[in-house]
């Protein structure tokens, strides 16, 4: 049963990655397109829309190597080790550099907001960083759980 449970997750991993490969493929270079239509005064604005989430899509998959890592530790046993922890701690500086990196972009949704008179763009706008944040919090209280579950281990090894 566990093996079937970490099968089905590396799966999830893997299945994640795709949409987010489709999304930097198809949908960047047009919200750069649109980012010069907002701001035709600055035609650097679609260089900068490139930067940001390309550069942003690298801690993702980073992050989601790290997750596919945790999950083999888990397989083999290792779960709380040192690994497990330095796992969690990628996933945290990533999910954080990632929510950074989103809210520079918040602008740029306000104007397309603007733009159209759609004020809940601004509202969409904000799922990715708020999700990053909430992951980054997430992995920052399981480093620390299995921290605190390392360090017990430890103790009762010299114990015993």
């Amino acid at each position: 049963m566990k093996k079937v449970t970490t099968v089905f997750l590396k799966i999830a991993v893997v299945l994640i990655g795709i949409p987010v490969l489709a999304l930097c493929i198809f949908l960047v270079p047009k919200l750069g397109d649109i980012g010069v239509e907002l701001l035709p005064d600055l035609a650097f604005i679609k260089y900068l829309i490139f930067i940001i989430f390309y550069t942003s899509a690298i801690p993702f998959y980073v992050a989601l190597y790290q997750a596919f890592n945790l999950l083999r530790f888990i397989d083999e046993n290792k779960a709380f080790s040192e690994l497990s922890v330095r796992a969690l701690k990628k996933i945290k500086y990533c999910s954080i550099t990632i929510s950074s990196l989103h809210v520079l972009v918040l602008p740029l949704f306000y104007l397309f907001a603007e733009t159209d008179d759609a004020p809940g763009v601004v509202i969409v706008g904000m799922i990715v960083p708020f999700a990053s944040m909430v992951i980054a919090v997430f992995a920052a209280v399981l480093q620390r759980l299995f921290q605190e579950a390392i360090n017990i281990k430890s103790e009762n090894d010299l114990t015993v």
